[in-house]
């Protein structure tokens, strides 16, 4: 058998590399797409935090079996393209569903998010999520409620404390003894 070409080895290592790093990968086909259309999605894509690359599939065969992911290489079949994201893995869902809606040529196939291989169900379900940002929000908002309602409590306690004392005194003391006055302290 030959050896490989430098090149080749090199765009293997390059393709292994970035399935690695990225926080997710897409996988599409994109058969039927002009030219235009493809400048457009990558444009996009950009945008929302992915990089849209079309690598041969057999190259790609070789580096997804060697980080051992043999359910990704069953989808390299057809013109494929891969969607590499660094970051908001369903904020760049959503700009391929959004694009294929308008474009039906372009038909997600699955990916890879984080270790764990997608089915195109679970891409498509991964765009209907909120993005990073809404998520963070609603976190930072249900960490914020408990957090003011403890520090009201803390508020609340001297407070209670102080009105607590002042009733105490008002009563005479402990163990309900009324206060001396001045004709008391004269016997």
């Amino acid at each position: 058998m030959d050896n490989p070409r430098p090149e080749k080895v090199a765009l293997v290592e390059e393709v292994r590399q970035r399935l690695s790093g990225a926080s997710a990968a897409l996988l599409t086909e994109y058969r039927g797409l002009k030219v235009g259309e493809l400048a457009t999605l990558r444009r996009s894509l950009r945008e929302a935090g992915g990089e849209y690359k079309v690598y041969k599939n057999t190259l790609v065969r070789f580096a997804v079996r060697d980080l051992g992911l043999d359910e990704l290489a069953a989808m390299l079949t057809g013109p494929t393209a891969i969607t590499f994201v660094d970051g908001d893995a369903a904020g760049v869902a959503k700009v391929l569903r959004d694009f294929s809606r308008a474009n039906p040529a372009l038909v997600v196939k699955g990916g890879l998010l984080g270790r764990d291989v997608l089915s195109s169900q679970a891409a498509a379900a991964l765009a209907d999520l909120p993005s990073r940002e809404v998520l963070l929000a609603r976190l930072a908002g249900g960490l914020a409620g408990p957090l003011r309602q403890l520090a009201t409590l803390l508020q609340a306690l001297p407070q209670n404390l102080a009105y607590g004392l002042k009733a105490l005194i008002d009563q005479g003391g402990a163990g309900g003894a009324t206060p001396e006055t001045d004709q008391d302290q004269e016997r």
